[in-house]
């Protein structure tokens, strides 16, 4: 069963358009539980990856992670990406024969679904000391941290937010992906409402139903980094992650 949201309807005390409808047993608070409990879990992936392992390794080792921490299930794949892969969105496919290095650069994706809420979150991590690759990590969370501040203090749609997504990386000196402009998310499985992109929302988004997703690529060499979360008014990650290895 789940809930039409007109435009009449209520949601935290604010009106709710067609494109952020929800379940009958939609709640914010465990939307962002769901999102902490993921937060914790890409942790402990991020410290079980070791040089030398293959994507598909990893995927297998992520899944078992996620089982161990309590997911219900997986509303999309995980997605683990190293070196030139992390230059790749989600729909295209790796290089399998590349195995993660001594001195690399990874994203993780995932997206369980914990007491029915659909969390996703991804982050970049960096092995060894390559200054740029740690540059471009870093460049993608503050990006990301950048924008959902203005979406705090702004009145400002969907689509401003990824305008001003991209002037913040080209000020950076990178190259911004718009294939991949956010999407929505609620108690599963939201795929059921259609609401769309986040950056051609031409509304302001609401809490709880947005991921704001940042990825972007180095401008001369191959590699490039990525950083999600949920648009919450409160922060769901405990802190930000350590390198997955030391």
């Amino acid at each position: 069963m789940t809930t039409e949201i007109s435009t009449t309807t209520s949601f935290s005390g604010k009106t709710i358009s067609g494109k952020e409808q929800v379940g009958a047993g939609f709640s914010l608070q465990l939307m962002q539980q769901a999102q902490q409990k993921a937060w914790q879990a890409l942790k402990a992936i991020q410290h079980a990856l070791k040089p030398g392992i293959t994507e598909v390794e990893a995927v297998l080792l992520a899944k078992d992670i996620l089982t161990a921490h309590g997911a219900d299930r997986l509303w999309h794949p995980v997605i683990i990406r190293f070196g030139a892969n992390t230059t790749k969105t989600y729909d295209q496919p790796s290089d399998r024969s590349i195995r993660l290095a001594q001195d690399d650069i990874v994203f993780i994706d995932i997206g369980p679904v914990f007491a029915g809420h659909e969390a996703d979150v991804g982050a970049t991590f960096v092995l060894g000391d390559d200054e740029e690759k740690q540059r471009c990590a870093a460049a993608a969370e503050l990006i990301f941290q950048q924008v959902r501040q203005r979406w705090l203090d702004l009145t400002i749609s969907g689509e401003a937010l990824y305008q001003y997504a991209e002037q913040l990386c080209c000020a950076l000196g990178y190259q911004l992906n718009l294939a991949i402009k956010g999407h929505r998310i609620c108690d599963f499985p939201h795929k059921l409402y259609q609401g769309g992109n986040l950056g051609d929302f031409s509304a302001v988004p609401r809490p709880g139903v947005w991921v704001l997703e940042i990825q972007l690529k180095h401008p001369n060499l191959d590699f490039g980094a990525f950083y999600e979360d949920v648009l919450l008014e409160s922060e769901a990650a405990l802190e930000t992650a350590e390198p997955a290895v030391e």
